[in-house]
């Protein structure tokens, strides 16, 4: 099946490297125009100049409302439209339950959740403008399914957004709009590389004998946002090699 996205503008967050990279590269291959966010200066120039023309960098904090909307103006000043808007960013801070900092905490729920809950509420409001309808996608994780040993706040944000793409469900609809979640498990990244037993050692938990990569991802994303999709909507997509159907620990 081939997917035409030309002449679709999308906005993906926490795209410097990684997941969201690989989904800038996939959509941006389909013919789609890309803002590409992330947090970090460097890895921003560095994944647009990747990804290659049609493609802008824009370097900032996607949990601040105020960055999301010169993103969407960008979008629509430079390519006419925005169609497809992916809520990508989101940190990882380990802990205890019991002794959780509140930095953390509130780190946490800033970027998963406030800046996805933000990207989905102004970038629908820009499609509900131009009247022709578009998708929003969430990265969620297996985590918001399965319990995972110093993840209850993580874990918290990424069952919070796949019920923020079900409700959305109640709200956009009628306006052309679908949302879903995309929920990764193991997947081989910069991040998880670092550590020299992860391939091992998920390899062995799943079920498939091996972790995902950013393109199994990658593919259920493209497809997700694409016209081939626009009756799925308030879905979530486990990619986990079947981990979660039967969840052995890693531990």
């Amino acid at each position: 099946m081939e997917i035409n996205l030309t002449n679709k503008t999308a906005i993906i967050t926490g795209a410097g490297q990684g997941i969201g990279l690989r989904v800038a590269e996939m959509l941006h291959s389909s013919g789609a125009n890309i803002i590409l966010n992330d947090v970090d200066e460097l890895l921003c120039k560095e994944a647009a100049a990747k990804v290659g023309a049609r493609c802008i960098g824009m370097n900032g904090d996607s949990s601040d409302p105020t960055f999301i909307e010169k993103m969407v103006k960008n979008a629509v000043e430079t390519f006419g439209q925005l169609n497809i808007a992916i809520a990508n960013a989101g940190i990882t801070l380990f802990g205890n339950f019991s002794d959780y900092p509140v930095a953390d905490f509130e780190r946490v729920m800033d970027v998963n959740l406030r800046g996805t809950f933000y990207l989905a509420q102004i970038a629908s409001n820009q499609m509900i403008k131009q009247g022709n309808g578009g998708s929003l996608l969430f990265t969620s994780s297996v985590t918001g399914h399965q319990a995972h040993k110093n993840l209850a706040a993580y874990s918290m944000t990424k069952a919070g957004i796949e019920m923020l793409a079900k409700n959305l469900v109640s709200e956009i609809s009628e306006h052309g709009i679908n949302v879903n979640c995309i929920a990764p498990g193991a997947t081989l990244t910069e991040r998880t590389l670092q550590d020299p037993e992860y391939t091992s050692t998920w390899s062995k938990l799943t079920p498939t004998k091996r972790p995902g990569t950013v393109d199994d991802v990658a593919n259920a994303a493209l497809f997700l946002v694409s016209d081939q999709a626009k009756q799925i909507t308030g879905q979530s997509l486990v990619i986990d090699g079947g981990w979660s159907s039967m969840s052995p620990s890693p531990y």
